[in-house]
């Protein structure tokens, strides 16, 4: 990085011991030195030093009570990262691990990934360290209620956006939705991902997992593939894992292996759809539990042997890093042709170089899995009409998306000299449309 290498080592000393968010800008910036070559008007503008800089990151405590009546404290944090395209839009992420490295990260990401929808959205992130597993609703509840009275005050349907993520599912939504109509008084569009009778989109659950094969699709068929007849692993086995799944096998695959934080099952004879949906959808229980209707599968403890299985498309669903290099050398001996991230930046750099000195057909997560914000930026359109569409109308407008996503980075990876590298190609193709509102907006002194 010759133009852009002054801008990576103020990002590293700026945000210190912050590895996750590191690693997204690095990977960014790499692909945007054809770029800065050819608009030196945008480095002289200071652009590439903007967008690597929140806009504004707010941080707050989150008090609340368990079902004994103590007391417990978490901390909130909401990452607003860049407007210049349209207003914030990024998920909640409730988990332990949360903290500024993995929302800068996360929003980062997110605003080339909204970028790359065309749709009017900007890229933010937030969420708390907060563990919905094990609560009750009571006590989810009562913390996304304290949650929601802080961040009610930074969010607006024409300023914010917040969706859900990991640990963030409709019954939380719910619960911050209605704290926030209660305080605010007013019942907009303010959070994606709502239920169907008080201004939800159809296909929203799906979106994610079905745009992620829809671009893959669109991928593979350019490399004289299909999902027909492939055999696919997807890790993970939450929202995203498991309408992946349910596309694949409508596309003719056949998935082979799911797997959650304690282990993954395989089951050569397909997984069974049904089982996975009513153990985590319904029941909130462990994969795990799958053998015990399917006793032909088999559970392993552990999440990094499920990319040892031999497949033909492996789709990770889970969470960031989980694929390294040994595990994409693996992936690449046992015959697997394409990587479609449905997780946010779940491959290290190293098995990406693995993944494309091989001529696997790479699906990077800002690009692959950007069915789902999509979709919100569609329930969004809905809200402000007062209008509903109906499924088929969702899924069309999603499927033509992520089409076009996949054209537009395949497009600007050629443009700017490398050919087939879809990373590449989307962050470049997410980068010119921000970094062309930034410019034409100048500079806020």
């Amino acid at each position: 990085m010759k133009l852009l290498s002054n801008v990576m080592e103020q990002v590293v000393k700026r945000n210190p011991n912050e590895p996750e968010f590191h690693q997204a800008v690095r990977e960014v910036l790499e692909s945007l030195e054809p770029v800065a070559e050819r608009h030196p008007e945008w480095v002289k503008a200071g652009i590439f030093e903007r967008i690597v800089e929140p806009e504004r990151q707010i941080v707050f405590r989150v008090p609340w009570l368990d079902d004994k009546g103590n007391v417990q404290v978490n901390r909130g944090y909401r990452i607003q990262f860049n407007s210049a395209i349209g207003p914030y839009k990024g998920g909640l992420r409730l988990h332990p691990s949360v903290n500024f490295s993995i929302l800068k990260f996360l929003g980062f990401e997110q605003i080339l990934k909204n970028s790359l929808t065309s749709l009017p959205i900007g890229g933010a992130k937030g969420g708390s360290d907060f563990d919905p597993k094990g609560k009750s609703d009571n006590e989810v509840m009562k913390f996304c209620q304290s949650f929601m009275t802080e961040l009610c005050k930074h969010i607006g349907p024409d300023t914010d956006v917040p969706a859900g993520d990991i640990g963030t599912g409709g019954r939380e939504i719910g619960y911050m939705y209605g704290q926030y109509k209660r305080l605010r008084n007013e019942f907009t569009g303010v959070l994606t991902g709502k239920g169907l009778t008080w201004g939800g989109s159809l296909a929203r659950t799906e979106a994610t997992g079905y745009g992620l094969c829809y671009f893959m699709d669109e991928a593979i068929q350019a490399k004289g593939k299909s999902f027909k007849g492939a055999t696919v692993v997807i890790s993970g086995s939450g929202n995203v894992a498991i309408y992946a799944t349910e596309k694949v096998n409508q596309l003719g695959g056949k998935v082979v292996a799911l797997s959650d934080s304690n282990g993954y099952i395989y089951d050569a004879e397909g997984i069974k759809l049904d089982t996975v949906k009513r153990l985590k959808e319904v029941e909130r229980k462990r994969i795990s539990e799958y053998v015990k209707f399917h006793p032909s599968a088999k559970y392993t403890e552990g999440c990094s042997g499920i990319w040892n299985i031999k497949c033909d498309i492996a789709l990770p669903c889970a969470t960031q890093n989980e694929i390294n290099e040994i595990s994409a050398k693996t992936l690449v001996a046992n015959g697997c042709f394409a990587v479609g991230e449905g997780a946010n930046m779940p491959s290290t750099p190293e098995a990406i170089d693995v993944f494309l000195k091989n001529n696997v057909v790479f699906g990077p997560a800002k690009a692959a899995n950007a069915g789902g914000v999509a979709t919100s930026a569609l329930e969004m359109c809905q809200n402000s009409a007062r209008y509903s569409w109906t499924f088929e109308e969702v899924d069309a407008k999603l499927k033509n998306i992520m089409v076009n996503i996949y054209k537009n980075a395949s497009a600007a990876a050629k443009e700017y000299g490398f050919g087939d590298n879809l990373v590449a190609g989307a962050n470049i193709a997410g980068f010119l449309k921000v970094a062309d509102a930034m410019y034409a907006q100048g500079i806020a002194y």
